[in-house]
Order: structure tokens, then sequence, then C-alpha cells
């Protein structure tokens, strides 16, 4: 009985400890419709957290390459490719790194910090924090 009682105290603080992360696939809602428009995996990698589109769900958008972006990621698919790069934490945020948002091919400075274990804070920006734009994505089930 106490090994049963033990495996589901387990069970129950791995769920409970892996909701608590940044780290998984999170979707991008449209601004406009709230629908999801694509899925992207927050990853962690030499103890910086990085990001990439793993899934874009309008299917002719699907083979779409970042026109507007420059030097190595001119011209490439924005399906596989790396938009959150080199994200340090700091406290409760992870911050340090750049975004960029394949729509326009810009780079902008930006930190994330969970919100709650199914909603994660993304704030870009030119300069200071208080000079940008905040996006939320959403935990994918």
């Amino acid at each position: 009985m106490k090994k049963i009682l033990f495996t589901l105290i387990l069970i129950t603080t791995s769920f409970s400890m892996s909701a608590q992360t940044i780290f998984g696939k999170w979707e991008n809602r449209d601004e406009e419709t709230n629908k999801v428009d694509s899925v992207i995996e927050v990853y962690k990698k030499d103890g910086k957290a990085y990001a990439k589109i793993v899934e874009i769900t309008d299917k002719k958008r699907q083979e779409a390459v970042c026109d507007k972006c420059s030097g190595k990621r001119k011209n490439n698919p924005i399906l596989g490719m790396n938009i959150l790069t080199g994200l340090k934490k700091d406290g409760d945020e992870w911050s340090g790194g750049k975004i960029l948002d394949p729509k326009n091919g810009k780079e902008y400075k930006c930190y994330i910090k969970l919100e709650n274990d199914n909603k994660l804070k993304i704030r870009g920006y030119i300069g200071f924090a208080a000079f940008g734009r905040t996006a939320y994505w959403h935990r994918k089930n």
C-alpha cells in the first residue's frame, strides 16, 4: 500500500512540476480571430531558452519562407525556424535574448514569463521594455 501511495505522489508531483515550466509546446493565436495559427516549442540548450515553430495550422502557409528576414534566415522556411534565441533565467522570467517576428522579418529584444501553468507572456521591444508589444502563448494540450 505504501508503494502505491508513494507512486501516486511521485506521479502527481511530476505532473505539477512539468506544468510549471516555460518549456514545452505553446499555441500562438491570431490577435484578430483568436484561432491558433502556429505551435511553438520552447526548449533548453546550454542553460538558455530557445523556441522554434513546429507547426503552422494554415495549410497554405506551411511552406512559407521568411522573405522579409535578413542574413541566414532570408528565404528560409518559417516552419522549423528558431524565433526565440538565447534567453537566460533571471528570477521568474527569462530575458537577454531576442525574438523574431517572421511576418515582418524584424528581431526584437524580449523577455518571457510564465503567467500561470498554461499561459506564457512574451514581451518584444526595441530599447526599453516599456516600448514594445506583448503576446501570450497558451500551452498545447
